[in-house]
């Protein structure tokens, strides 16, 4: 039965190639002091810095700059970003990047008038904010996290040897994202398919819950198709437009909460990736891929229709003559043999996880309660074992 939910998304999506143009639109809504949130400096390269910038000059705008947003942002560079969007009183926070930029500007957004250490308030007791929120836009050049259409923003604590997300109420959803698909061409083939797997593994946390046949799940059954059709092309030709707006579409729904509505959601293989994030600050999609298969294969038995399910509804497998266990496992061979295919990291090792610090990743990893088997520690390490 599909459960009871309220659902509200107010990010407004300007998509296409061209989207630019609309930020004007947008700029115009808000004060005069704009903080330009960007990572380590592509979009300078790329021409993507200077068109924002001449759409903020001819708004007038006053421009505080907070670059160097590292792919896994940490606390201290959170510490920062909050005291200069406080000491500037910036009105409107305008990410240009991928989802670490997007991740992080929701962060500062909610702590630069937090009044406490903002670590220990959103991502130890996992509060929600009672302060001031700056607004934030987005204007997207990597596509996997879906941040610019939610309320989620992870961030990397290295002292504690932690990254966790918090995902915030609609309140800190960016009030806009310009998504134009041509501005991920540059992207370097490494992060492009790290991307395409974040989304995948979003999907999947989200229907590897419940046995209900509802809406939701066949929402995420298409979504899981078009994205596997656009990867291959797109990593043969990464400037096919078809390919890369369907994936950045694709994307953005698959995280921005209507999937997930009226039922439970697992989210382990996330909290096992941020894990091996914590102690190697390696891609995220990466970490996820890596530790995928072992995760699927052991929960296999706990969720068997539904593995079944995914195997013949998104992989094509016949299951004519075959168990529900064949059918199953015949799916999840096929989704490793795409991973495969194109191009992901397999294994924990080749992200630099040793033997040695499993125990320190199994410590930092959370517990979550609404997939098909809720984990012991002794899980997790075998798990983690299993993804060397």
């Amino acid at each position: 039965m599909l459960g009871n939910f309220t659902f509200c998304n107010p990010t407004r999506l300007y998509f296409g190639e061209g989207a630019i143009k609309n930020l004007k639109d947008e700029l115009e809504k808000y004060g005069p002091t704009v903080m330009l949130v960007y990572g380590g400096g592509s979009i300078k390269k790329n021409g993507i810095y200077d068109a924002v910038v001449s759409v903020l000059k001819e708004c007038g705008k006053k421009i505080v700059e907070d670059g160097g947003v590292m792919p896994n942002p940490t606390s201290k560079k959170l510490e920062e970003g909050a005291r200069i969007a406080r000491e500037n009183n910036v009105d409107l926070i305008l990410a240009v990047g991928g989802g670490s930029v997007c991740d992080y500007s929701k962060a500062v957004s909610v702590s630069a008038y937090c009044g406490e250490d903002p670590w220990e308030k959103y991502y130890i007791r996992f509060e929600e904010p009672t302060c001031k929120i700056i607004p934030v836009g987005c204007v997207l050049t990597m596509v996997g996290t879906g941040s610019e259409m939610n309320g989620g923003a992870v961030i990397t604590n290295h002292e504690q040897k932690l990254k966790i997300g918090h995902v915030f109420g609609s309140d800190v959803f960016p009030k806009f994202s310009v998504l134009d698909p041509a501005y991920t061409y540059t992207l370097p083939r490494y992060q492009m398919v790290a991307g395409f797997y974040d989304i995948m593994s979003h999907i999947l946390e989200q229907y590897f819950s419940g046995e209900d046949d509802n809406t939701s799940d066949y929402l995420s059954e298409g979504l899981l198709r078009s994205l596997i059709h656009s990867s291959l092309i797109a990593v043969e030709n990464p400037r096919d437009y078809e390919a890369r707006s369907n994936i950045m579409w694709t994307a953005t729904w698959a995280l921005n909460t209507l999937i997930a509505q009226g039922k439970t959601t697992d989210w382990e293989v996330h909290m096992l990736g941020q894990a091996v994030g914590a102690y190697t600050d390696a891609t995220h999609g990466m970490t996820l891929a890596a530790v995928s298969m072992a995760y699927y294969r052991h929960i296999l038995p706990y969720g068997l229709k539904k593995f079944a399910r995914y195997a013949v509804n998104v992989w094509g497998v016949n299951a004519e003559g075959k168990s529900d266990e064949q059918v199953a496992n015949e799916g999840l061979a096929a989704m490793e043999a795409w991973m495969n295919k194109i191009g992901l990291v397999m294994n924990l090792k080749d992200l630099g996880v040793t033997e040695d610090i499993i125990e320190g990743i199994a410590d930092a990893t959370l517990i979550m309660q609404g997939g098909y088997k809720v984990l012991t520690r002794e899980e997790v390490v075998e798990i983690l074992k299993a993804s060397l």
